[in-house]
């Protein structure tokens, strides 16, 4: 039986410069429903994958400078999901805090840590073998990783464990996060609605 937090987990943020119009709505306690337009395919894809497997309902529509190139979009992109995230976990009470997951796709093996700690940071440890999935430049993946931690205020480990197709990598990446985030957004039912910390605040 699923369980609900009797708080309203959900946010909407707009977010527009000279370089990108982006618009995020998102609900932790969702059905892994994905509406996703940025105008990057593969990004939609990986993006769909986020939220399928962490059960979180997720609308994107992302205009941005593509004839220049994807970074703006994509970094973009990982800033507003963050602030989305920040905002509708509120101060972190009676969540998980924690949450870890190694998922396997094919010949590839991706590892994410999670600690909703306020305190953003991200250590990137995966290499790609071709420099480009489809016209995505493989590096903007750290891009996207790195403007979600620091805008959620979480700190984030990914590992590649095994793996050297760069899709397989990249959606044990995706997958691997969504999982961990699923985990670590979770209410735990023996915490009722304390914080998770021993200092009774977790860093805004």
């Amino acid at each position: 039986m699923k369980t609900t937090p009797p708080w309203n987990r959900r946010a909407e943020i707009s977010r527009e410069t000279s370089e990108t119009a982006i618009t995020v709505a998102l609900g932790l306690d969702g059905e892994g429903r994905a509406d996703i337009a940025t105008g990057i395919g593969f990004l939609d894809h990986m993006l769909t994958a986020l939220a399928r497997h962490g059960l979180f309902d997720l609308k994107v529509r992302a205009k941005g400078d593509l004839h220049i190139d994807f970074h703006h979009t994509t970094e973009d992109v990982g800033i507003v999901i963050g602030q989305c995230l920040r905002q509708a976990l509120g101060d972190k009470r009676g969540i998980r805090r924690y949450g870890a997951a190694v998922i396997p796709m094919d010949e590839a093996l991706a590892e994410a840590a999670v600690d909703i700690s306020g305190r953003p940071f991200l250590a990137w440890s995966v290499s790609f073998a071709q420099p480009k999935i489809g016209e995505m430049d493989t590096e903007l993946f750290e891009e996207f990783f790195r403007a979600l931690a620091f805008n959620a205020g979480i700190t984030l480990h990914v590992t590649q464990k095994a793996g050297t197709n760069a899709h397989h990598v990249a959606e044990a990446c995706f997958k691997a996060l969504a999982r961990a985030l699923r985990e670590a957004v979770e209410p735990d039912p023996r915490a009722a609605s304390a914080i998770p910390s021993t200092k009774g605040v977790l860093e805004a």
